[in-house]
């Protein structure tokens, strides 16, 4: 890859207004460097890892000590900065120095954002770390989720006339969530996590549909062939995963991406889940506000369905 090609995919990636992209933004270095770590190999790999394991470790430290932390050398830091679009180490001091200092400060509590959670830790730093780590991962996702193509994909889903959600494990959870949100609102759509009966599906969606695959990964094969099929009927294709350049968002007519914090004893299925949640209920609006109409009416008549099954309150309460 070369350096431009380096500049631009990384603005594509975190925000679609900025317009000077040879120096990133502070805001979602980490998360950038969380969504490029499969791309980097052997020495870059290295630095990479230690760089997300103590992101203010590596703020404080000086270019020889990261690199003797690492086991690589001085020019490895520098070509890792470079791969980022920085100009060099100091710019990647100060933007991780920037971004763990807001996240302390906006996290309410004295917690090391960076720092596991161990077998002996108590309940409430537990609590502590889970909070930060979800603070920070929607933060991230807010930096760099490209409004443009999120936009694009409500557009999609509001002329739509069928639509398709596919997701495996933890992923399928999120696309069923969706599908009820959507339904709720007037929308034709199902959500699939059983290869056979998504490829049916997606054997019968066209051009005016839209499908959705949900991996926070990218790399889940299933969901991959599944909006694959969609795809080659003519349904516009939306990939939400937090690597943008997974097998699933290589495929994809409109890719959202989002990020997640894992921590010790969470599967990154589940760091990512309030991330996916986030976007897609970012989403949900956006259709909501292109059909308001329409959804406002349908909203109405599925409360008034429902409501004779509340439990009545007692008088006085």
């Amino acid at each position: 890859m070369t350096e431009q090609e380096t500049t631009v995919a990384g603005t594509a990636v975190v925000d679609s207004r900025v317009t000077a992209p040879s120096v990133p933004a502070p805001e979602g270095v980490l998360a950038r460097l969380r969504a490029r770590l499969p791309e980097f190999t052997g020495a870059l790999q290295r630095v990479a890892e230690l760089v997300l394991s103590d992101p203010a470790g590596a703020a404080r430290a000086t270019i020889v000590e990261l690199a003797e932390r690492s086991g690589t050398s001085p020019a490895t830091v520098t070509r890792f900065c470079r791969a980022l679009g920085f100009e060099g180490y100091a710019d990647l001091r100060l933007g991780i120095a920037g971004e763990t200092g807001r996240a302390a400060r906006s996290a309410g509590w004295s917690v090391d954002i960076g720092r596991e959670i161990q077998p002996t830790d108590p309940l409430d730093r537990v609590l502590q770390q889970i909070i930060a780590a979800d603070t920070r991962a929607l933060a991230d996702t807010a930096a760099m989720l490209d409004l443009t193509a999120l936009e694009r994909a409500a557009d999609a889903l509001a002329a739509s006339r069928r639509i398709d959600l596919y997701g495996i494990g933890g992923s399928g959870l999120v696309g069923a969530e969706m599908q009820l949100c959507l339904h709720r609102i007037g929308l034709a759509a199902w959500s699939w996590t059983d290869l056979h009966n998504g490829l049916a599906s997606a054997a019968l969606l066209g051009s005016g549909d839209v499908a959705i695959g949900v991996s926070h990964s990218g790399q889940t094969r299933e969901t991959i062939e599944v909006l694959a099929e969609a795809g080659s009927h003519g349904a516009t294709t939306v990939a939400l995963t937090s690597i943008p350049r997974s097998p699933l968002a290589e495929i994809a007519d409109v890719v959202l991406i989002h990020a997640m914090q894992p921590t010790a004893f969470r599967t990154d299925a589940l760091s990512g889940r309030h991330p996916q949640l986030v976007v897609l209920d970012l989403l949900y609006i956006a259709v909501a506000q292109r059909t308001h109409d329409r959804s406002h009416a349908a909203f109405q008549a599925t409360a008034r369905a429902v409501a004779g099954h509340w439990a009545a309150k007692e008088e006085g309460e």
